[in-house]
């Protein structure tokens, strides 16, 4: 492999690369609880640093990190709401790491579609990951860029048919905050956004049928759905919303479960929940929505299910699998180390042949035709 703009030898056999990590400015990287797509820029930003390679963060300024921290917005909006005016902090923040794009090798953008719009005014290749799809409305911007936007796909399940992809890289995690408990407590648990999509009030349901206390942790995302369908069950005894949850606090609760059930109602991209469960030796019921059949082995680390039946006839079974398998499964294919080599070998071959390209005079940048605009 050649190696880009005046690169080391760095470790694991890749060179090293300068790199600007572009994380979301909703909440800290990392998040002080919910925040999965700064926990994977968090996760990445350390993990990259930690091989050696010369790492820029671009997150808000309260962000922790062994890299170099650049920031435009003080704090999380998502944190501090009403603090700032949204949209101008994120056009500062996208701007700054655009501004410097000369200073990198690659660009990794793990904000969403926006930065995408900055891509063909820089040399240095942008690397996207692609965390879902909130709409089929944002597609057009993906495909006005797909020519030059090295997307990464968090599972094959996410990939969209209009698309190229440079890869698929499943989301891993760092194991240390994770504790195997190989017995559980009695309950049932719901972790996530209260939000339709996660399928909370199906959760309540299989636990009411199955005879099981449950516990409800996240954010709560949709009032009307919570005051509705949630919160009218919490004066039973044996179902209690504890809130959002640190790192801590997740720790415990997961590995105290019986088992996670994930009753989604969408295709869910990945599930940075469920990975974190298993690794606590909980297994997971789920809906096979989604990325769910790529994480979940059926009959070893969970179940898959197709209903609130066949989720309570799978509590009767959760006793039947391995805890350990569930830890074992993920250190095997759901590490933070695994997920870094991916992304650091990618990164070094995306750089390389823009490094090619740029020397043989051939151009990186396209112009877009009136069929890439279309929507």
């Amino acid at each position: 492999m050649t190696a880009p703009r005046h690169l080391e030898g760095g470790r694991q056999g890749t060179s090293r690369l300068r790199i600007g990590v572009l994380a979301s400015i909703a909440h800290r990287t990392p998040p002080h609880g919910y925040g999965p797509w700064e926990q994977v820029a968090s996760t990445l930003t350390e993990g990259l640093a930690a091989l050696g390679h010369d790492v820029t963060l671009f997150a808000t300024a309260d962000s922790r990190t062994a890299a170099r921290l650049h920031a435009e917005a003080p704090r999380g909006y998502e944190e501090d709401p009403g603090g700032y005016d949204v949209k101008v902090y994120e056009g500062l923040h996208i701007a700054a790491a655009f501004e410097r794009a000369d200073e990198f090798d690659v660009l990794s953008n793990q904000f969403d579609f926006l930065p995408l719009t900055y891509s063909r005014l820089v040399s240095t290749p942008v690397v996207t990951t692609i965390h879902g799809f909130s709409s089929e409305r944002i597609v057009p911007v993906y495909r006005a860029y797909d020519d030059i936007g090295h997307f990464v796909a968090i599972s094959d399940a996410d990939r969209h048919p209009d698309l190229t992809y440079a890869a698929t890289i499943h989301h891993g995690i760092d194991l240390s905050p994770f504790t195997f408990q190989d017995r559980p407590g009695g309950y049932l648990l719901f972790l996530g956004r209260i939000h339709p999509d996660k399928g909370t009030h199906r959760a309540i349901e299989v636990a009411r049928r199955a005879g099981l206390p449950l516990v409800i942790a996240g954010i709560v995302q949709d009032e009307g759905y919570f005051a509705e369908l949630v919160a009218p069950h919490l004066a039973a005894p044996d179902i209690s919303y504890v809130g959002p949850v640190g790192p801590a606090e997740r720790d415990v609760l997961l590995g105290g479960a019986l088992a996670l059930l994930h009753l989604i109602g969408f295709a869910e991209p990945f599930g940075l929940s469920v990975v974190e469960s298993l690794a606590t030796g909980t297994p997971v019921i789920a809906y096979p929505l989604g990325s769910m059949p790529e994480i979940i082995r059926p009959g070893r680390t969970g179940f898959l299910v197709d209903g609130v039946d066949g989720a309570v006839e799978a509590v009767g079974q959760i006793g039947s699998l391995s805890r350990r398998h569930c830890r074992d499964d993920v250190e095997e294919r759901f590490t933070a180390a695994r997920m870094v080599a991916a992304y650091a070998e990618l990164f070094a071959r995306v750089a390389s042949t823009s490094s090619r390209s740029t020397r043989s005079g051939t151009s990186t940048k396209a112009n877009r035709t009136d069929a890439s605009l279309a929507p």
